[in-house]
């Protein structure tokens, strides 16, 4: 048995129960009533600019980071981020050190096309590291001013310094870490602008000024 009922002179309603690791007690539970009707939840909650800037964020306590290694060829990049169903990637090395992002639309965009070029390479020879966002040049956003920041805020963040993604830190911390990432992306996914065709984010950050000004 994975619980046993503890002793005592407890009702059974009242009655607790153990785990391994020491007393647990069972939840009130819910009966179904006759037209009684119940619906998932949407799978984006949708926001709006006033809504906590925390609800656009994802929380990498939850869900854990797609990461590649520098050396992987973007081709690799472009399958794992298929496979995972993402659209950025962290590149890390051997010690989950983040070394810098690399996101879909560098995959898909003129920069292979044109760092090949440039080296006289194959398309196909083109790494991660030649076309990712190198660390010192993300935008990073201390967690606490996160959590008292709105939705607006944090695109009035990424417009004035041009960028698709930011990274949430524990800045108060002796070893930075890196809690939460935003994506302009998913941020219009989830204010209700449909997704484009091909990802500019010019174009999204217009979509979202169009929709402020509705």
């Amino acid at each position: 048995m994975f619980f046993q009922a503890s002793h005592g002179a407890a009702a059974p309603s009242e009655a607790s129960h153990e785990l391994a690791s020491g007393p647990y007690a069972p939840l009130r539970h819910l009966k179904t009533q006759r037209g009684d009707h119940y619906a998932l939840p949407s799978a984006t909650r949708p926001v709006r600019l006033d809504s906590p800037a925390i609800e656009v964020m994802t929380d990498l306590y939850r869900v854990g980071a797609v990461t590649i290694g520098e050396s992987a060829s973007i081709d690799e990049a472009n399958r794992t981020m298929m496979s995972r169903r993402v659209r950025a990637l962290f590149v890390v090395d051997d010690a989950r050190h983040i070394l810098g992002i690399l996101t879909a639309t560098d995959i898909l965009g003129e920069r292979p096309i044109q760092f090949a070029q440039s080296r006289g390479i194959r398309h196909d020879e083109v790494n991660v590291r030649d076309i990712m966002t190198p660390a010192d040049r993300l935008e990073l956003l201390d967690i606490r001013d996160v959590e008292r920041a709105r939705v607006g805020d944090l695109v009035a963040t990424l417009a004035l310094v041009g960028r698709q993604h930011a990274l949430a830190v524990e800045a108060a911390t002796p070893q930075k870490i890196v809690c939460g990432i935003f994506s302009l992306t998913q941020i219009a996914r989830q204010l209700g602008i449909p997704p484009q065709q091909t990802h500019d984010i010019a174009q999204t950050f217009a979509e979202i000024e169009a929709a402020i000004a509705t």
